[in-house]
């Protein structure tokens, strides 16, 4: 799960963005000409509307444009090492993923170290996971879906944004959990999955809840359960995993990284711009509409996120013998 808002938190983040003007002047001419937001992603995710709407609220604090890039490929390796090789003067940003810290395991030779060529900066947002259906599937619970698998091995397939996503390896933990063999498919992204989940291509799905949403209100998906440690505030009538006996958590968190020789003086000053976007109300407004948490916390608390989801996947990976094309 990502960082709790501790009222250590609350107030370290006070601070930061009490201390961003004295901080920005301390560095002298930051930002002294456009920002560029990479993106490893297509236009159009849940990463890419994050970024491209805290981006907004940043060039107004900032004061110089905020450009944001997209440089998809070789799941997000190519856009993350774009910026790990940049020069560290406060120009480039990446926004990052779970399948940046999945990589670190997944990816046997990355052209970047994961932990050594890249810092972070802040956290932005999460995104909620739902696991879901077909109506056809006749599947309602977690314990269907067992039963299903038992009496049909090798029936049962599940759909992810690509190889090495968080919807890909929580089906994985998904399985190891139950006991039971999932067959993994790959798409492009989460629109292509989404279409074939609901045309029952494929049986079931962990997908961001912001846009499943509609489609299990209407019907066309059945939810088999919230993979949140407690009801989601977004879908309170909805089961978690965990309390159909599979402690499964899986969601879509975003957040910045620099290269890792940034000066110390602009990643506080960008950390403490991206906190204070966060608490602009079109951001929030445009979260809360769309069931996006919003994060926010210290470059510390965010380091300390990253190993912890570093070796959450990595853990699943060596479990299931998982590679790039499983």
């Amino acid at each position: 799960m990502p960082p709790s808002l501790s009222r250590r938190t609350l107030l370290q983040a006070a601070a930061a963005l009490g201390a961003w003007p004295l901080l920005a002047h301390a560095q002298g001419a930051w930002p002294g000409k456009p920002v560029h937001l990479v993106v490893p992603f297509p236009p159009g995710g849940t990463t890419d509307y994050v970024t491209r709407l805290v981006g907004t609220e940043l060039g107004k604090a900032l004061g110089q444009p905020v450009i944001v890039d997209n440089k998809p490929g070789a799941g997000t390796v190519i856009g993350v090492d774009y910026v790990a090789k940049s020069a560290p003067d406060g120009a480039n940003f990446v926004t990052v993923a779970n399948s940046f810290c999945a990589n670190a395991t997944l990816v046997k030779k990355l052209p970047y170290d994961t932990l050594k060529d890249l810092r972070p900066v802040a956290l932005m947002g999460m995104s909620e996971h739902v696991l879901a259906t077909h109506p056809g599937s006749g599947l309602k619970t977690i314990a269907d879906l067992r039963a299903a698998a038992k009496a049909r091995p090798g029936s049962i397939s599940y759909a992810s944004f690509g190889s090495g996503t968080s919807a890909h390896l929580s089906g994985a933990l998904l399985a190891q959990q139950m006991g039971i063999e999932l067959i993994h498919v790959p798409y492009k992204g989460q629109g292509p999955a989404l279409t074939d989940l609901l045309g029952g291509q494929v049986t079931v799905m962990f997908g961001n809840w912001p846009e499943f949403r509609g489609h299990v209100q209407s019907g066309k998906l059945v939810a088999l359960g919230m993979a949140t440690r407690q009801r989601s505030v977004y879908a309170p009538d909805i089961p978690t995993l965990a309390e159909q006996g599979v402690a499964v958590e899986s969601n879509s968190w975003n957040g910045l990284l620099a290269p890792a020789a940034t000066p110390d003086a602009v990643v506080q000053a960008m950390n403490a711009a991206v906190n204070r976007a966060l608490a602009a109300p079109a951001v929030t407004a445009a979260f809360e509409k769309g069931g996006i948490a919003s994060l926010s916390g210290t470059p510390e608390q965010f380091a300390a996120f990253i190993r912890s989801e570093i070796a959450k996947y990595a853990e699943v990976i060596r479990r299931g013998n998982i590679t790039l094309e499983g």
